[in-house]
């Protein structure tokens, strides 16, 4: 059985505290509940007793002797018996009488006579009758006071009835009916609540002290904030729960995020929507403006229950740039490997003539084979003047003579010369797309793909469009945020390509977008400034 206690000495759990200061809290409440009742007790005290003091005293200020005899020598042993009995009926501890100055001139307590009869806050001696509390030699004593008039209607005298205040604990007494069921009632019922509220708290914090919270609050800040990687949290509302630094620099989120919606503080309407995504994603590529990030999403839950999603993000930036690197390589030896075979092939064909004495043919094909690559050579040259770009297109051409695709060049297709380091973005970026555009019409009746290009004053435009169906309309915009793909995982680069022909562009101030009439043609604009 669990206890409420902390195992470590000398440190209680937060449901041992929390249950301390809930009995606290009750027997507070029960003391408050005491003291309301004691003084409910007074004032049910002062209501009835002094309504029958003040009734006794104007009923023994209108007996004939009183008013006939109040001022005679005598009147302490005249008066005694209308006293005595009124006191009897009343139950008060001592009633008097005095002259029109205060002065008490009988009285059942005989030593009173004589004295100054106090008065506290009373006005009967200008004739008017009261009740209230009254400060005596006996302690406090509640009071009440009747003027007597004389047969002419003049102030004569008065009549104090006093009974004095019983104590804390007989007004206790008295109240114990009620004030011990009540009291009762309500410390079983807050001992119950308090225990039954510790065993809630006790469960949910797993039998933690308060100071271990704010060290797991710590721990979680450090070692959230510590990751290089990028991790955000998403409820199921859709609002960001947590967040550590690298995420809001890997997605150039600004100012606070937490608690706000994503679709709110998302660069983009594609990435909000990946990132509320409530169900589970390994590597997806995402593409902001300026990175390459790879995404693993996770459903979170603790005890069963959901609680959202978590993110984490790692910056492939320059893993994709050395990848796309590497692929200009890779195309490179696979054109190589193509002419090769082809080159086989040929040389091939050339020795079989030549053994089956057909020098004339032999002679015939060798200059076809030159005549062709020549004028493709030519072809290129006159089109493309930038020699980066005409040999990853020369390149290009023998990977889609291969696959079964014709590569051409539009008849206005003028590229000039670029700079190094545009020029080395251009292939990147023709290179993908060239690519996407074989893989998409590969094995396709009459398949082709076309590339031009023109530049003017400010701005350099290619174009690439294949013969297949095109892209549809509800992915023309996420094949450039979420790395779409219809080629097979390749070096895990897979939906590498079109990512990376965005973020080129945009980081030199250009753009990509798919044309709306025509959806397989690809157009990149960039700036360019002529020499």
């Amino acid at each position: 059985m669990c206890s409420l206690w902390s195992p470590r000495p000398g440190r209680r759990t937060l449901a041992g505290q929390f249950l301390l200061l809930q009995l606290a809290v009750v027997a507070l409440v029960l003391v408050i509940v005491g003291v309301l009742s004691l003084q409910q007790a007074t004032r049910g005290f002062e209501d009835d007793r002094g309504a029958r003091l003040r009734s006794t005293a104007e009923y023994l200020a209108n007996v004939a002797v009183v008013r006939s005899r109040l001022g005679s020598t005598d009147a302490s042993r005249v008066l005694a018996p209308a006293i005595d009995r009124a006191r009897s009926l009343s139950g008060a501890d001592v009633v008097s009488v005095t002259d029109r100055t205060g002065r008490v001139v009988a009285s059942s307590r005989p030593s009173l006579v004589g004295t100054e009869a106090p008065l506290g806050g009373s006005r009967v001696l200008e004739g008017r009758g009261w009740t209230g509390s009254v400060p005596t030699d006996r302690g406090r004593t509640l009071a009440g006071h009747a003027p007597v008039l004389a047969d002419d209607g003049s102030f004569a005298g008065a009549v104090l009835a006093e009974q004095k205040y019983p104590t804390a604990w007989q007004r206790a007494t008295n109240a114990a009916p009620d004030l011990a069921l009540f009291l009762g009632v309500g410390a079983g019922l807050g001992i119950l609540g308090s225990w039954t509220v510790s065993r809630i708290v006790r469960r949910r914090t797993r039998g933690l002290a308060a100071g271990d919270f704010a060290k797991l609050a710590d721990h979680r800040e450090a070692l959230l904030h510590g990751i290089r990687e990028g991790v955000l949290g998403v409820d199921p509302d859709g609002r960001v729960s947590m967040v550590n630094d690298a995420a809001l620099e890997l997605l150039g989120l600004e100012g606070p995020v937490l608690g706000r919606r994503v679709v709110d503080v998302a660069p983009e309407p594609d990435v909000a929507a990946l990132l509320q995504d409530q169900g589970d994603a390994s590597d997806v590529v995402l593409v902001t403006r300026d990175r390459v990030l790879v995404l693993n999403r996770r459903r979170a839950a603790t005890r069963g229950e959901g609680v959202g999603t978590v993110v984490t993000m790692r910056d492939r930036t320059e893993l994709v740039e050395v990848q796309q690197q590497l692929g200009s390589n890779l195309t490179i030896t696979d054109a190589l490997r193509a002419q090769t075979h082809e080159f086989a092939n040929q040389l091939h064909t050339i020795g079989g003539l030549l053994e089956l004495d057909e020098p004339e043919e032999a002679r015939a094909l060798v200059t076809h084979i030159v005549g062709s690559r020549a004028a493709r050579q030519d072809d290129l040259a006159d089109h493309v003047e930038d020699p980066a770009t005409a040999a990853l297109l020369l390149a290009k051409s023998s990977q889609a003579d291969e696959a079964g695709v014709l590569l051409s060049l539009d008849p206005d297709c003028e590229i000039p010369p670029l700079g190094t380091g545009l020029a080395a973005d251009v292939t990147t970026i023709l290179g993908n797309l060239v690519d996407n555009a074989v893989d998409a019409c590969r094995g396709t009746p009459g398949a082709e793909v076309r590339v031009t290009g023109r530049a003017d004053d400010d701005a350099l435009v290619l174009e690439v469009e294949d013969s297949g169906d095109g892209v549809p309309a509800e992915l023309r915009s996420a094949v450039f945020v979420r790395g779409y793909s219809t080629k097979p995982d390749v070096l895990g680069g897979r939906g590498v390509g079109l990512a990376l022909v965005r973020l080129l562009c945009e980081r030199r101030g250009g753009s990509v977008t798919i044309d709306a009439a025509r959806p397989s043609l690809f157009r990149v604009v960039l700036p360019w400034e002529s020499t």
